[in-house]
């Protein structure tokens, strides 16, 4: 069983302290808005899903002692959250379902409002559980037995809520008894992909070979890689998919190459509003993070850094995209269209009431429909 990364525990969220893994499994414990924002920040949670479910939870923490204020303490509090990250759009999307629920119980009593909107955080996670696993099953569909696959900083259960996005495609094809052997990115400069994935995926006991980052290129130049699978953090109207800095280059060496390349996200990392990936804002971290490993220098203290925490993938680059609703493939404008505007026509409680992995693959051109029921990886 996966380790839940996020859970609403004891009045308060317990989360595991990613920056100190894999040398110890911590947890810690956030009781403010405050709290949460900081572990946001400083990457002791981190992967736009799980960031989703912490935004939710950070909204009810900085409101759940208003009185009188309530809703000047919703604002506050919901400029407060989006400031901590700026690139990853679920952390945005959670703040704005949170937003429209308090809204929708506008009328009621602030109680009532504060029990509503630990509610709706907890639906968030459950939900990013579920989601998680019908995308693993859509995209272990692309798998073949002994594939050999190549994934880039950490987009597994410690990225979501409890399973992953791109780890949730290998975790479901690793149950198939598809025998993969995944190669991971070291995944620098903070090494997501040699402290977490690389655990992540030992500890599901997947064949796992650790590389830098620059070697990929040699890896797949001796024909050792079939496909990439990675995750995202924000992909635009048209496919331009931000994540991790350091996907973009695999996706040139796979075009290259020509290899397949999948990106592995859920529907609430798409914003339609943003056209293109010009359009992404796009994180600029701390100057020691390139200079540092862990706590030692490796680099002259006072030498200038160009640190983005990521990088944007041209749509052009990108074989499909791997959701919930299916796997996306080209147009991905018009596909991603279908598929945003189908969701948005179905009633808010008929899709809570879901269980069932629903949806097929969206093909080039063809629309989006639904097939029978489907059980779960």
């Amino acid at each position: 069983m996966p380790i839940p990364t996020i859970e609403w525990k004891n009045n308060r969220v317990k989360i595991i302290d990613q920056t100190v893994l894999p040398r110890r499994l911590k947890f810690i414990y956030c009781d403010s808005a405050k709290d949460m924002w900081y572990a946001i920040k400083k990457m002791k949670i981190r992967g736009a899903p799980a960031l989703g479910v912490a935004a939710a939870y950070g909204v009810y923490l900085g409101v759940r002692n208003s009185g009188k204020t309530f809703f000047k303490d919703l604002e506050k509090t919901l400029k407060y959250i989006a400031s901590s990250r700026p690139t990853a759009r679920n952390l945005f999307w959670a703040l704005e379902r949170m937003k429209k629920t308090v809204y929708a119980h506008k009328k009621e009593p602030v109680e009532r409002i504060k029990r509503a909107l630990l509610k709706e955080a907890g639906r968030i996670l459950d939900e990013d559980k579920d989601i998680c696993r019908k995308m693993g099953k859509f995209g272990s569909s692309l798998v073949k037995k002994g594939d050999r696959i190549l994934t880039h900083c950490n987009a597994g259960g410690l990225a979501t809520a409890d399973y992953g996005t791109a780890l949730g495609v290998l975790f479901a094809s690793h149950s198939q008894g598809k025998k993969i052997r995944v190669y991971v990115d070291e995944t620098r400069p903070v090494l997501q992909g040699a402290r977490l994935t690389a655990w992540e995926l030992m500890r599901a006991g997947i064949d796992t070979t650790l590389i830098t980052d620059n070697m990929a290129a040699s890896l797949m130049s001796k024909n050792k890689i079939d496909r990439v699978i990675v995750g995202a953090d924000r992909i635009a109207r048209n496919g331009d998919t931000a994540n991790k800095i350091g996907t973009y280059n695999l996706a040139v060496l796979s075009r290259y190459h020509k290899i397949p390349f999948y990106v592995a996200a859920p529907l609430s990392t798409i914003d339609a509003r943003v056209k293109s990936g010009r359009d992404i804002p796009i994180e600029e971290r701390h100057p020691d993070e390139v200079r540092k490993i862990g706590v030692t220098y490796v680099a002259p203290k006072k030498v200038k850094v160009y640190n983005p925490a990521f990088d944007v993938t041209p749509a052009k680059f990108i074989s499909a995209i791997i959701t919930e609703k299916g796997i996306l493939r080209k147009p991905f404008e018009s596909n991603i269209s279908t598929v945003i505007e189908r969701v948005r026509t179905v009633p808010l409680r008929a899709r809570r009431r879901r269980t069932t992995t629903e949806g097929s693959p969206v093909h080039h051109n063809a629309k989006y429909r639904r097939c029978g029921k489907q059980s779960q990886s």
